[in-house]
């Protein structure tokens, strides 16, 4: 068996989720940022029928406080973190034909940003106590920027990929060659730029999500005002001579904090084994978003989720899980 990163919608055995755990990240949002973990926890393990879940805690208090809100839906488990976006620090779960490994890339803070020690020892945290077997990379990629279809393409931003905040001795082929190598995927769709203030640097996980082989979602713009309408066009753009097939999904439009458009997401859905949570906002978008979403999985439950409290740290529940596939 060659080396292959099942797709989202595929069982998964478990999943991590990073809680709430630093008072000085989260400040006045940490009770409420730790109340939407807990309740994305609980959807995903459905009452038994999803997943098995595993919350991430990073401190004594953050456990406390995780198993008085998640109840029994979620083992509590240790791993000292910066911050809770397991996606991209966490390890990425692929097959291979001695069963699961784990890919450890590189960590630099997102292109140096918010370095962290304690982020470059996750991944091999969380193999250690799950007893997968580990593959250290030599370059960095988070996993939130790329996305598979489980038909051999993967969708990614030259915004993140190709900025020199990452991999600057890299050029566009090295890093296909490396993804098709790593990965098992024949193929690589490149986009454009993420979400304006998108602090990744244009992750894919907030602007393009394949929901079946060879089926790619994309934003539609809400609203007149919307800051990311021309992103949106110039995604769907680079999708046209591709054999894909397109899907939308309104977008959450514009949500402003402090002056500033703030990079609001559906896209940002996680897709369980029995539900999918689509983070909502508040705004008139949300109901549609869910409603749209619901229908590429008429398998699954499908429910929206408050995301306000996370959002203020940057991701919501896509960039803060990170899924086991079953063997």
């Amino acid at each position: 068996m060659t080396r292959y990163q099942p797709p989202e919608w595929a069982p998964h055995d478990s999943v991590w989720i990073g809680f709430p755990s630093d008072v000085d990240l989260w400040l006045d949002d940490l009770e409420g940022a730790q109340a939407e973990v807990a309740a994305f926890a609980r959807a995903v393990h459905a009452g038994g029928r999803g997943e098995k879940v595993q919350l991430v805690c990073a401190n004594g208090l953050a456990e406390e406080a995780a198993r008085a809100l998640a109840g029994d839906c979620a083992q509590i488990i240790s791993a000292p973190f910066f911050d809770i976006w397991l996606r991209d620090t966490g390890p990425i779960i692929i097959r291979n034909e001695h069963g699961h490994l784990a890919l450890d890339y590189r960590s630099n803070g997102w292109g140096g940003k918010y370095p962290s020690p304690l982020d470059e020892h996750v991944a091999e945290i969380l193999c250690a106590q799950s007893g997968i077997m580990r593959e250290p990379k030599g370059w960095i990629l988070e996993g939130g920027a790329i996305d598979v279809d489980g038909a051999g393409l993967c969708v990614t931003t030259g915004q993140c990929l190709l900025n020199p905040n990452r991999n600057p001795e890299l050029a566009r082929r090295d890093i296909e060659d490396r993804l098709c190598a790593d990965l098992g995927l024949d193929q690589v769709l490149w986009l454009g730029v993420g979400l304006k203030n998108d602090h990744t640097d244009g992750h894919v996980d907030n602007i393009a999500r394949f929901v079946g082989p060879g089926k790619l979602a994309l934003p539609e713009p809400f609203g007149g005002d919307d800051p990311n309408a021309g992103i949106f066009a110039d995604a769907l753009a680079r999708t046209k001579d591709w054999p894909v097939e397109i899907v939308t999904i309104p977008s959450a439009g514009r949500h402003e904090a402090e002056g500033e458009v703030i990079p609001a997401s559906h896209m940002n859905f996680y897709i369980g084994n029995a539900v999918v949570v689509v983070p909502t906002y508040g705004g008139p978008s949300d109901a549609a978003a869910v409603t749209a979403i619901a229908k590429l999985f008429p398998d699954r439950e499908t429910v929206g989720l408050p995301s306000g409290h996370i959002l203020t740290g940057g991701g919501s529940f896509h960039c803060i899980s990170q899924q086991v596939p079953s063997l």
